[in-house]
């Protein structure tokens, strides 16, 4: 096994904490910490009544996006994710409650399965409390679908031009049906390619979320490290910019006469040097087509950790598009012209903390015939939460083959979460009780689209068996069949989609089959677990009809999804438990 890169970093398991704690640290006279969460990055300068509050956000990883436009003129919060992951609804809440100023909430983010699921449950949330909130999902990347479905491509370095005409249309006052146009008019007119030449370093794990060799590189790279259109020999900086540039101006139909705005940005390790060479040869080709660049930034403005590569983006213009483009706006990351920085305070804006799990209620009625009691749940639970702890690095490693390489992280920062709350749980809780204490938890650790998933997968479970102390074999059907309904409720997938309903799905017919000719609960079980193992790895064989890894078509044939592996490892350690 390779040895693990260093980071500067303390404990993994407060790496956001540290942060969110750093960069208001650093700019304490422009953003603040808003809400119980404590991930929600505020605008001392940005909110105010009567204003629509802008709202960015994602995961961690991509600094100086998101927290990193937060501030007056440009976005008046943003809700940090962990690494490479959504933000909770929690946390994005928190980020709407701190921008609400009574003229509703844009939410702006990248086109990502996890980040649409987040923010969506968050609007529901906030539309409970009389908040009007909407989304807009910037959809740039054109190495990510064709034309024709655009509307499924990543959001990428494209979100600065974005998010930077939604503030400033904010920031005038428009209404916010208006910012929301003036945002789908600069997502139309944005357009981006990138090109990675090393994977980026896991801060969690010390090692690279995917196999690139040295000498080649990915065209098309998402900036989490998910698979590009085309992998090659490296080339020089003129010959990258001659196959990324072409097709920008192409799908944006520029032509002699035209103003646009340049972005040539950094995914992480990249010199300016290297990024300057790439400016200039965008700058000629553009000077060759007598297109005029009305401004350009050239730096990290949205990285992917570490990574080795660029992406060049352009925007282009319009009169309205410029004069939101060349608004003022100050922010830790980006200072455009002198803002009117008259400081507007208002008192903070408070939402209730989130309940804490209720008991059933009468429990006289509940079932108790049953082998899986509340204290044996618990006892699986804890099987299945070690068992995830254990391969933690090789669930990385084939998430890092056909998307973002954060799985294992991912579902081990929900387990964790999850141990933690089920050990301060009352003991006599039930099993409905226990399964809404995973589901909370879930959603409010993990964000991404493990928290929904599993937070709608459990929360249907106990509901499934809100009858009962104990579980018979019958029961068990049910609740693995609440699993997967629920998880198929929240996201949209079917079986052959390559996701974690693969392996779920399997294993709650089998053991409904099971019940139903009278097996015992322990073969029920082991029937889930044979199931659902041979439902993860039939995945391979399947070509991705959901999430990142949809996007690489017939690339993501020959690789285990994931999210059924991890599905399965449950599964085998619950049947091991009883």
């Amino acid at each position: 096994m390779s040895q693990k890169h260093r980071k500067l970093i303390n404990d993994p398991d407060t790496l956001i904490e540290d942060l969110v704690a750093g960069m208001v640290s650093a700019h304490p006279d422009l953003i603040c910490v808003e809400g119980d969460t404590g991930r929600a990055i505020v605008a001392l300068n940005g909110p105010r009544d009567g204003k629509v509050g802008i709202v960015i956000g994602g995961g961690s990883g991509h600094e100086p996006a998101f927290a990193g436009y937060v501030g007056k003129g440009l976005a008046d919060a943003a809700p940090l994710g962990n690494i490479f992951a959504s933000p909770s609804p929690a946390q994005i809440m928190d980020a709407g409650f701190a921008a609400d100023g009574g003229a509703g909430v844009l939410f702006l983010y990248g086109n990502y399965t996890g980040d649409v699921m987040n923010f969506g449950m968050a609007e529901e949330g906030l539309a409970e409390q009389g908040i009007t909130a909407r989304s807009f999902l910037v959809t740039d990347d054109i190495a990510s679908a064709p034309p024709e479905r655009a509307s499924e491509r990543r959001g990428i370095a494209g979100d600065f031009f974005v998010f930077k005409v939604a503030g400033a249309a904010a920031d005038l006052g428009l209404s916010l049906d208006e910012v929301e146009q003036a945002a789908a008019r600069a997502n139309a007119a944005t357009r981006t390619m990138g090109v990675a030449l090393s994977a980026c370093i896991l801060p969690q794990t010390g090692r690279p979320n995917f196999d690139l060799p040295v000498g080649e590189m990915e065209i098309g790279m998402g900036i989490h490290g998910e698979p590009g259109i085309e992998r090659g020999p490296a080339e020089g900086a003129d010959a990258v910019v001659d196959r990324l540039l072409p097709p920008i101006l192409e799908e944006l139909a520029c032509t002699a006469g035209d103003r646009v705005a340049v972005l040539v940005n950094g995914l992480g390790s990249t010199s300016l040097l290297e990024l300057y060479l790439l400016h200039r040869r965008v700058a000629q080709l553009l000077e060759d087509r007598r297109i005029t660049i009305h401004h350009s930034w050239v730096g990290e403005y949205c990285t992917s950790l570490d990574m080795e590569g660029a992406s060049i983006t352009l925007m282009k213009l319009d009169a309205d598009l410029q004069a939101w483009l060349d608004h003022p706006c100050e922010t830790p990351a980006l200072r455009v012209g002198k803002p009117d920085v008259t400081r507007t305070a208002r008192p903070r804006r408070h939402r209730d903390r989130v309940a804490q799990v209720a008991h059933s209620g009468d429990r006289t009625d509940l079932r108790t015939d049953g082998e899986v009691t509340p204290a044996e749940f618990r006892t699986m639970m804890q099987a299945g939460a070690e068992a995830i702890f254990g391969e933690v690095d090789r669930l990385c490693a084939l998430d890092g083959e056909i998307g973002d390489g954060d799985h294992g992280v991912t579902m081990e920062i929900g387990w964790k979460a999850v141990m933690t709350a089920m050990d301060a749980a009352d003991r006599d809780m039930t099993i409905t009780d226990l399964c809404r204490v995973i589901a909370d938890s879930f959603l409010s650790a993990v964000g991404a689209s493990a928290g929904p998933l599993y937070a709608s997968g459990f929360g249907a479970a106990g509901r499934a068996v809100s009858d009962r102390w104990a579980l018979d074999t019958r029961a068990l059907a049910a609740w693995l069949d609440g699993i997967a309904q629920g998880i198929a409720g929240r996201g949209g997938a079917r079986p052959g989609d390559k996701t974690m309903l693969d392996a779920w799905m399997p294993a709650a017919e089998a053991a409904g089959v099971a019940a139903s000719e009278g097996a015992t609960l322990q073969d029920a079980l082991i029937r889930a677990r044979d199931a659902a193992r041979h439902g993860a790895n039939a995945t391979a064989q399947m070509q991705s009809g959901k999430g990142r890894s949809q996007k690489l078509g017939q690339r993501s044939i020959g690789h285990v999804d994931p999210g059924a592996a991890s599905a399965a490892l449950l599964l085998a350690a619950w049947s091991d438990a009883l």
